[in-house]
């Protein structure tokens, strides 16, 4: 694989973590940038982490990995956006004047980024069979999603006070819509 076409792919699966970090930001109180960095860092990491867990099973197991990897991410995005989704819904009735978050708890955070990282693990099996430079890859895929999640949430901070109390809620939608995307690309080929 050359350099253009690990960018790319670096860049491609770095989408996800974009769009779900978007939300994040969207939901905080003006996140600072040294959040929109530590979110960045956690989403990047572990993006950086599943292809080489997924080259790892792709030794080993690829058609178990490859069967059940869509189904696992849709399940985590479907319930981390629900939450959102119920959470957005529950902060209407609070009262106006409770403030959001200023940062996102680190096991949510992780939680979020895995599973919009199981495409990458999924890619990382398919790797296995090419003759690639997975560390290389792997680092792409990280510094890519890093540039992104950072991007991302930035994003989301102007964004959220736009839609106020209903940035949790869109954010819980665009989690289920990643989940569902993934769902119908493997379903669709």
């Amino acid at each position: 694989m050359n350099l253009t076409a690990t960018i790319l792919l670096a860049f491609g699966m770095s989408m996800d973590a974009f769009a779900a970090s978007i939300g994040k930001g969207a939901t905080l109180h003006k996140p600072k940038f040294s959040e929109a960095l530590r979110t960045g860092l956690i989403f990047g990491v572990i993006e950086m982490l599943t292809p080489l867990i997924g080259w790892g099973l792709g030794m080993l197991a690829s058609q178990f990995v490859m069967a059940w990897s869509h189904w696992v991410a849709f399940a985590l995005l479907v319930f981390l956006g629900g939450r959102m989704v119920i959470e957005g819904f529950r902060g209407d009735d609070a009262e106006e004047d409770t403030e959001a978050p200023r940062r996102h708890g680190f096991w949510l955070l992780v939680t979020t980024a895995i599973a919009t990282s199981l495409d990458a693990m999924a890619v990382g099996v398919g790797l296995a069979f090419l003759q690639v430079n997975i560390l290389a890859t792997a680092f792409a895929i990280g510094c890519a999603t890093f540039i992104m999640s950072t991007l991302g949430m930035m994003v989301g901070r102007f964004i959220g006070p736009l839609l106020g109390k209903r940035a949790e809620i869109l954010g819980g939608i665009v989690l289920i819509a990643i989940g569902a995307q993934i769902l119908y690309a493997h379903y669709m080929g």
